[in-house]
């Protein structure tokens, strides 16, 4: 069952993981259309004052693209969001239905396995298309832009590993210090 759960969060994570993409993408394209028609203004923080950061893909604005690759970009975006949504969609429907079901129905055991099994056939189709569309955009960069990408990447999965190790070294110290008074 722990292992249906970590799928779930997994599939659930990728999908946001390639909305909050499209989205970084379309709001980076229309920002630059928004600076050179009047400046804008400075982007407001999230709801507790901190800013979301957009993974990997969001590492495309640091490449320097052309206006061309930045078209290109956002229409190999633009195409593979229905088929997305659609899974996100499905995805989400499922999740709900699990979560309305309670422990005590009988048919909970055949709900699980239903999810269960069209998640994963879900997640395989989102994985499937994920790396479809990272191919295509790949493609778009130039040499140097895929090295610069590579190297931001491993620099991010650095940040993102450092951060973790201080968030358990943190929850560490606070279990810890019950324990001495």
């Amino acid at each position: 069952m722990k292992s249906n759960r970590n799928l779930l969060a997994g599939t659930l994570l990728a999908a946001g993981a390639l909305v909050t993409a499209a989205a970084s993408i379309s709001i980076a394209t229309a920002a630059d259309v928004a600076t050179t028609a009047a400046p804008a203004a400075p982007a407001a923080p999230g709801p507790h004052g901190w800013h979301h950061h957009h993974g990997a893909w969001h590492l495309l604005s640091k490449l320097n693209l052309s206006a061309e690759q930045q078209a290109s970009i956002k229409t190999i975006m633009a195409n593979a969001a229905p088929q997305m949504k659609s899974i996100h969609q499905e995805m989400r429907g499922n999740s709900l239905k699990l979560s309305q079901t309670q422990p005590t129905d009988a048919n909970y055991q055949s709900v699980v396995s239903q999810v269960t099994q069209a998640n994963g056939s879900l997640h395989s189709q989102m994985i499937t298309q994920r790396e479809a569309v990272r191919a295509q955009i790949f493609k778009v960069l130039t040499p140097a832009q895929q090295t610069q990408l590579a190297a931001l990447k491993a620099q991010m999965q650095a940040q993102m590993q450092a951060r973790m190790q201080a968030g358990r070294a943190a929850w560490a110290g606070r279990a810890a210090a019950p324990a001495a008074q």
